[in-house]
């Protein structure tokens, strides 16, 4: 079996090794789970090509970097309204702050909001609400089918906690703004729980920016249950700087009558793989798992899912759009699972590519597993150009080619971003798609302060 070169691998068993005391202060059930998945991680390694789910992304030459990893908190000197600026300023929201991977708020470490529900510090919440922890932390995220989620959960410190109870509807969506921001170049590994109860309902926004020009590689987990009747949405923007490396892990477990949408919106990144694993383990349930990837110069962008159809009478709807420009590259594999018990399933998958540039490259490979016979399943793929006939009817209508040919990019993702049901997130990002088309968004976030190119551009 290939592997990552001894030294990368080695390099991580050291600073384990060195972190030893410092991982004493998390909770009992988090260190047992840490010391079995780190002897896992010392048998599987950090994945390589020869796993398929890997076959697109060079882990190697990203792990080979130097980075710090912070195992103790950092304080950071800053207020962050001198820095950050948000995205979405008329978005109202419960909003929270990740710092480097760590819980950022000096006040409390858990925030009780309407209806009891908690949101706040992974690692103050694994204290306080075991019982939770102990029911679904690990549970759905297994340290031995991937190497990443064993150096995450071997290595996790913090992150973010998110529990709504039962019959709990939270009108106010949940923002959550990871923010990476450091003086030298830095890993970090977050871990997330989310667990909506029965009947409950939420939505959550994720956004992800980087504030100082250094190089970073966010190796993050979340594990997501919905219980019966539960509706949650959650939207990710990815917003990063091209010196920034990000791979999320994604696991969600839906039962019966529950309905999860997760919209993951790329703008800018370096390089961003995002793995989003999927069980439909009560019938009815449904799900859409969607996204959108704007690439542009040499940035990467590579998305890996896998819906698990296990029980009947369930519906997945999967669908991916990207556009691509310059010598940016992408890739997507997506695998549907029907079980030979899951009858009555409806699974549709589609990922959909414009290549702007005879150098913009895309890897796309939909992929259909069925074991029952009584379902209705499609997929597909397409990688092209934009169309020309359209072209040249809106140049024929008196519209200048550059105009035309933003109009056309922009009906591409208008079927994405019609998905955002929180209005002004909405008009948030469309404005920022419009921009991104057009080349004018050439900073990848709102910050304040002036982005120091370090051999990347910001």
């Amino acid at each position: 079996m290939e592997t990552i070169s001894l030294d990368i691998n080695t390099k991580i068993e050291e600073l384990y090794d060195s972190g030893k005391e410092a991982f004493s202060s998390s909770s009992a059930l988090i260190n047992k789970s840490r010391e079995e998945a780190f002897c896992i991680f010392k048998k599987s390694g950090i994945p390589t090509k020869a796993d398929e789910r890997y076959r697109n992304i060079n882990l190697e030459s990203i792990f080979r970097h130097n980075y710090n990893t912070y195992i103790k908190k950092r304080a950071i000197d800053f207020k962050i309204d001198d820095v950050f600026k948000c995205d979405v300023p008329d978005l109202e929201t419960h909003t929270i702050l990740l710092v480097n991977g760590w819980y950022h708020n000096a006040d409390e470490q858990l925030t009780i909001l309407p209806g009891g529900a908690v949101i706040g510090s992974f690692l103050e919440a694994s204290k306080k609400y075991p019982e939770i922890f102990e029911k679904h932390y690990g549970k759905i995220a297994k340290p031995e089918e991937d190497g990443l989620i064993a150096l995450n959960t071997s290595f996790v410190q913090d992150g973010i906690f998110f529990y709504v109870p039962d019959n709990v509807i939270l009108e106010k969506p949940v923002q959550i703004i990871n923010i990476l921001i450091s003086d030298e170049d830095v890993q970090t590994m977050p871990r997330n729980l989310f667990v909506v109860g029965k009947n409950a309902q939420a939505k959550i926004v994720v956004c992800d920016h980087t504030l100082s020009a250094q190089y970073f590689l966010t190796n993050a987990v979340s594990e997501i249950f919905a219980d019966r009747d539960s509706l949650l949405e959650i939207y990710r923007v990815q917003n990063e700087h091209n010196g920034s490396t990000q791979i999320s892990s994604v696991f969600i477990k839906q039962l019966e009558n529950s309905n999860v949408l997760t919209n993951t919106l790329t703008l800018h990144g370096g390089s961003i793989r995002n793995n989003i694993n999927v069980e439909l383990a009560g019938r009815n349930a449904e799900n859409q798992t969607i996204g959108l990837y704007l690439c542009d110069k040499g940035q990467y962008v590579d998305n890996y899912t896998f819906i698990d159809h296990a029980v009947p009478d369930c519906y997945s709807n999967e669908l991916f759009k990207g556009v691509l420009d310059d010598f940016a590259s992408g890739a997507f594999s997506g695998r549907i699972l029907v079980r030979p018990d899951a009858q009555n399933t409806r699974a549709y998958q589609s990922n959909n590519n414009i290549l702007l540039t005879d150098d913009a490259k895309m890897n796309t490979k939909p992929q259909l597993e069925i074991y029952a016979d009584d379902v209705k399943c499609s997929h597909g793929a397409t990688v092209g150009q934009l169309d020309q006939n359209a072209l040249f009817y809106l140049q024929s209508r008196g519209i200048p080619k550059k105009e035309a040919l933003m109009m056309l990019m922009y009906g591409f993702t208008n079927e994405i971003l019609s998905k955002i049901t929180v209005e002004p997130l909405k008009e948030r990002i469309s404005g920022m798609v419009e921009r991104r088309l057009r080349g004018e968004l050439s900073r990848c976030n709102s910050c304040v302060m002036t982005c120091t190119d370090k051999s990347h551009s910001c």
